[in-house]
């Protein structure tokens, strides 16, 4: 089996000539993607143009810092890729001085056109259609080798359906879609959250989305084939030249502005300590603010909803290297991981076998809709202000009755929206069973060892032991408090942590971490549960920091405590 899940993953896919119909009236707009491309790259080219062109100034300094900036970028990279690139740039540089305002212009525009082509996606319909027969079993299989015969004999794939599960105001999205344009914002806690987003959103028939994905994701054969073929658009965040940037957000927001629904990671990349984000990255989710009032001012009144998504797992693929990465500090310097888990077939693999034997693995839950200006939209798609009345969307970008694009607002909104999603981020976080025991365990270590600090408390690996009858009690009472928070609406809890007794509880994320980390978690020693690593029960205890002192007893309060400031540092 191994060898065969190797192979998928490694082999290059090739698409045989026919997998079925072409795009038919009534397809989601995604399906007409590459009629359009064409049209697309060269709106982009033309904006981008248009946004530095006009000012000779802005022009010269956009060239120049884009030919630097790449300068640098290629020659750390040190590849035969880079060194052919190379010389172009530095010709361009040298030769910037002497250029007319026609001569960079064109410049601009050539550069413009090979960084919107890179960026620019692709979709095909005869492998959406491949992947809605296909993917389930291959899932099925990589998962559960053993009951893919049983599967297919039974008309279905209900394993999966066991593993991932959907929550939120699903019927309610898809009378949406139909009204308008969804932008979907989730929480971003791995590199399969896309697949399984994907996953959720074609089983639940909500209609597939674009999205921009990390360049360096599309290295694996299997998952560039899947991601360049089903809308994924590149994201070279190796590139930090403006005219990068500015490419990239006028392609996001012309995908908006003609209606295709789109998926951002406002949190920018994954959340390394394993916290709800909160200082959210809104650069591209802008765009779909932007798009708003573009089409406004031609006369299109399509709305965009925004939904808040939150992906809450019983196991992070990439756990160990995300929490060591926020540890050491270096989050803030690298902003791409390229040899985390995901990198690794034999990892994947470990994650996939492991999550077949747990019950509701990843739970996917769905926040309500708001417009691009927080209120919340009724299921006809209405704007509802705080009066409780409804409200013109499009009022929002007009003066005197005249909308107009101003960048000066409308990141004003994006600043409110980023505030809005995060306060539903906390709201729609549903707690797993592995989170409750990893955080009652973690406020044991804190409550043994009070004299120490953040990371004098990581290093003592195999030296504080729980008692496991107190660490079950304790999971119990913590259970019951977090069932309060939920009958009040501050959070969801797990169908594992609802249905089971606090000693399975504890028994199961006791089980999954043994058999999927390579690090010890945590093992059962006589009667008593020794900590062997605190960073993994740091990680995994980091969703509940803001229940953290409402669960508290008396006696751990100021445990609890201690746990929330230095959360508050990190």
């Amino acid at each position: 089996m191994r060898s065969f899940v190797h192979r998928l993953l490694t082999r290059p896919l090739r698409l045989p000539a026919v997998l079925g119909p072409k795009p038919q009236p009534g397809d989601p707009q995604i399906f007409r993607f590459n009629s359009e491309r064409e049209q697309i790259i060269a709106e982009v080219v033309r904006r981008v143009e248009q946004h530095f062109a006009a000012d000779p100034k802005k022009l010269l300094y956009a060239l120049n810092e884009a030919g630097h900036a790449e300068i640098r970028r290629l020659s750390a990279q040190g590849d035969a890729e880079a060194d052919q690139a190379l010389g172009s740039w530095r010709r361009l540089v040298k030769r910037l001085g002497k250029m007319s305002d026609e001569e960079r212009t064109e410049s601009l525009r050539a550069i413009g056109r090979v960084m919107a082509e890179d960026i620019a996606g692709n979709f095909d319909p005869r492998v959406y259609k491949l992947a809605t027969r296909l993917i389930p079993g291959v899932l099925t299989a990589v998962m559960n080798p053993m009951g893919l015969p049983t599967q297919l004999l039974a008309g279905g794939f209900s394993q999966l359906d066991a593993l991932i599960s959907a929550e939120g105001p699903i019927d309610k999205l898809r009378r949406l879609a139909q009204i308008g344009t969804l932008v979907l914002v989730p929480t971003h806690s791995s590199n399969l959250d896309s697949v399984a987003l994907g996953y959720v959103l074609l089983r639940a028939d909500l209609p597939p989305v674009v999205y921009g994905a990390g360049k360096n994701l599309f290295s694996n054969p299997l998952i560039s084939f899947f991601m360049h073929n089903l809308g994924a658009y590149r994201v070279d965040r190796r590139v930090s030249a403006l005219l990068y940037k500015e490419a990239l957000k006028t392609y996001s927001c012309l995908m908006i502005e003609r209606g295709y629904h789109s998926l951002f990671f406002p949190g920018g990349t994954r959340s390394r300590s394993g916290t709800i984000e909160r200082r959210l990255k809104l650069g591209l989710a802008g765009t779909a603010v932007e798009a708003f009032s573009r089409n406004q001012t031609h006369g299109l009144h399509r709305p965009v909803f925004f939904v808040p998504a939150t992906l809450n797992y019983a196991l992070v693929l990439e756990a160990e290297t995300l929490i060591e990465d926020h540890l050491k500090g270096a989050g803030a310097a690298r902003y791409i991981i390229d040899d985390d888990e995901f990198s690794r077939v034999d990892r994947i693999y470990a994650f996939m076998t492991k999550l077949v034997t747990l019950r509701s693995a990843l739970v996917v839950r769905f926040g309500d809709a708001m417009d691009p200006f927080c209120n919340p939209v009724d299921d006809e798609g209405r704007s509802i202000s705080p009066s409780g009345k409804p409200v013109d969307p499009g009022s929002y970008v007009s003066r005197r009755g005249v909308p107009s694009v101003d960048p000066a607002r409308d990141a004003g909104y994006t600043r409110e929206l980023g505030d809005a999603i995060a306060q539903a981020y906390q709201r729609e976080t549903v707690i797993i069973w592995t989170q409750l025991v990893a955080h009652v365990l973690y406020r044991y270590l804190v409550w043994a060892t009070p004299e120490l600090d953040l990371f004098s408390r990581q290093r003592r690996r195999g030296e504080v032991a729980m008692p496991r009858e107190q660490l079950v009690r304790e999971v119990a009472d913590a259970r019951d408090r977090l069932l309060q928070a939920e009958a009040e609406g501050r959070v969801h809890v797990g169908p594992v942590l609802r249905s089971q007794s606090p000693e399975r509880i504890v028994s199961e994320a006791l089980s999954a971490w043994r058999d999927y980390h390579t690090k010890v978690v945590a093992r059962e020693v006589g009667d008593d549960v020794l900590i062997e690593d605190p960073n993994l029960l740091l990680f995994y205890q980091n969703r509940l920091l803001p229940w953290a002192e409402e669960l508290a007893t008396e006696e751990t309060l100021a445990a609890a405590r201690s746990i929330v400031n230095q959360g508050g540092k990190a």
